[in-house]
């Protein structure tokens, strides 16, 4: 394989995380195993036959998910090799080379689809973050994600938004706290909520999502991290910032279109978090050519 360094991995992708993916991936595929002679299609193929495969964007993007398409093709077959042209984080041109294999055709045709699926969609996910980064251009703000990921492959979403250029928000449960209506409502008010929170996890950030003014001077009385303004009008987010006064950092979430981005930006919030960009991304369009040796 060449040896261009990746996009350096968060501290909560480990290389573990993503052979586990790959290798779950591959065994759904394979029929609950990890034997490739189960794809009864490539066995049509002599098992001496060796290839060269080029896999190709139709779509300008930003790549991401070098990893697990490496995984994907070595868990069948350590001799593959792999040069790649990009590495991950690159804007790639359509029409572009991506990658160029060798190895045997049977382990390169078994993988193709699972390591397609992976590149196409968490480069899906690098593409439409950068694409809206792009449109926040030099302001402050921080463009955010959400837990508005796939089942079982949110670790991977994340990474991509950052290939992207954006920022991760909590990972999980267990990381952050964000209180919302139904917490402040069972806490007995934001105040309340949040002296909860400091005590049972001290340290931890502390994030509540509010619905007007009058809560988010509740939120900043009691010391919060971050607020949330929930759907704000922009008239009532000029006046949120106003009356924060830097006093926390204030996030926008809420349903934004590419229009809203850029008025935003404008602002003087300091996040806004999207749910869109790993829930609403279109799969990059890539192409596997074989040519048999």
């Amino acid at each position: 394989m060449t040896t261009t360094p990746h996009f350096t991995f968060p501290e909560y992708l480990t290389p573990a995380i993503i052979e586990h993916a790959v290798d779950a991936a591959l065994t759904e595929d394979l029929g609950g195993s990890l034997d490739a002679t189960a794809d009864i299609t490539a066995n049509l193929i002599p098992e001496s036959y060796a290839a060269t495969a080029t896999l190709i964007t139709r779509d300008d993007m930003v790549l991401c998910g070098r990893a697990w398409v490496e995984r994907t093709f070595l868990r069948l077959d350590a001799s593959i090799t792999l040069d790649w042209n990009f590495t991950d984080r690159d804007a790639v041109p359509k029409q572009s080379t991506i990658v160029t294999l060798h190895g045997n055709a049977r382990a390169i045709l078994t993988a193709e689809r699972t390591a397609l699926n992976f590149l196409q969609t968490l480069s899906a996910t690098a593409t439409e973050t950068r694409r809206c980064v792009d449109l926040l251009g030099d302001s402050k703000t921080t463009l955010l994600d959400t837990r508005k990921t796939l089942p079982l492959h949110r670790l991977a979403q994340k990474y991509a938004v950052l290939c992207g250029g954006g920022a991760n928000h909590r990972i999980g449960l267990y990381d952050a706290f964000l209180i919302k209506e139904n917490h402040i409502m069972a806490c007995g008010g934001i105040g309340k909520a949040i002296e909860a929170a400091r005590t049972q996890a001290p340290g931890k950030p502390i994030e509540v999502e509010v619905e007007s003014i009058d809560e988010l001077q509740q939120a900043l009385n009691a010391g919060v991290d971050i607020v949330m303004l929930d759907n704000f009008p922009l008239h009532l987010i000029h006046q949120a910032v106003e009356i924060t006064a830097g006093r926390c950092k204030l996030e926008v979430s809420g349903n934004i279109t590419s229009e809203e981005l850029q008025v935003l930006s404008l602002a003087g919030v300091d996040y806004i978090s999207s749910g869109a960009l790993t829930k609403h991304v279109r799969a990059i369009d890539l192409s596997l050519r074989l040519a048999f040796n």
